[in-house]
């Protein structure tokens, strides 16, 4: 275990921006990097599963193994305002996967996350949500993510970490790529 002295922390804002992400080649390289990929290419898929009910128009209640969470609309949008809407839970999954691999990748590259904040924005244009026009998309335009590490880690490293979070973060991944989504109705 290293010690590490007092002094005071540095906070680098690091954005993500949706582009396609590649490993440095550097990074590949890397001993604890390569024992992880190796563990993960004989791993089977995972499969996660929700159920929802709704409980009125714009109030679904969703179970997720033993947790429940409330989805609700702003009272400005015809809601209760009984919790957070649908694109906010998408930035909120986005925020705490992203948690987990800035984690996860921190401890491979050998150092200390002692924690972070993170901040997450997504501009969406809701005439289509509504009805009133299909010119634009009905989700996010663009999503703005800003980490805020605690850690004392240098630029050089930090840039790499990045590069790595943002490309092994499952939700980033569904983000930036298009998923097939089968529609059923029994």
């Amino acid at each position: 275990m290293q010690n590490y002295t007092k002094k005071r922390f540095k906070y680098y804002r690091i954005s993500c921006e949706f582009q396609p992400q590649f490993f440095l080649t550097e990074l590949c390289n890397s001993a604890p990097l390569q024992r992880q990929t190796q563990k993960c290419n004989k791993m089977a898929d995972l499969k996660f599963r929700v159920n929802a009910h709704s409980e009125n128009a714009t109030k679904t209640v969703v179970k997720a193994r033993g947790f429940e969470m409330i989805i609700d609309e702003p009272a400005d949008l015809g809601g209760n305002n009984e919790g957070a809407n649908p694109v906010e839970y998408v930035l909120a999954a986005y925020s705490g996967c992203i948690n987990v691999m800035a984690h996860v990748v921190a401890k491979e590259m050998d150092f200390e996350l002692r924690g972070m904040k993170i901040q997450v924005a997504g501009t969406l244009n809701p005439a289509r949500l509504f009805g009133s026009s299909y010119e634009e998309r009905a989700g996010y335009k663009s999503i703005e993510l800003t980490l805020i590490p605690d850690c004392d880690a240098d630029e050089a490293t930090l840039a790499k970490w990045k590069e790595a979070v943002c490309d092994r973060c499952p939700v980033s991944d569904n983000l930036k790529n298009a998923t097939p989504i089968e529609v059923k109705i029994k």
